[in-house]
């Protein structure tokens, strides 16, 4: 796993808070995980837990809290490419 970039979605099911026993073992392998996190899946497992396990913010929104610019989705798929 070593090198590999992994956007990693959670959703709200009681399974998400698996998700941090996921990223662990994804990042021990060596690779780089990027969460994106709905509203109905930080009910089941913070945030906050997500991003100091992966060591980066943890996308909720595609849209800024402070000045409404939106974040691109396709920014995940190029960060994620080889190329």
């Amino acid at each position: 796993m070593k090198g590999k970039k992994i956007v990693l979605g959670i959703t709200g099911s009681i399974a998400a808070y698996k998700a941090a026993i996921l990223i662990r073992g994804l990042i021990k392998k060596g690779a780089e995980v990027q969460v994106v996190i709905t509203p109905a899946g930080k009910e089941f497992i913070t945030p906050i837990t997500l991003s100091a396990l992966t060591s980066k913010p943890v996308i909720s929104d595609f849209f800024s809290q402070r000045d409404g610019t939106w974040h691109s989705h396709v920014d995940l798929g190029l960060w994620q490419m080889p190329w």
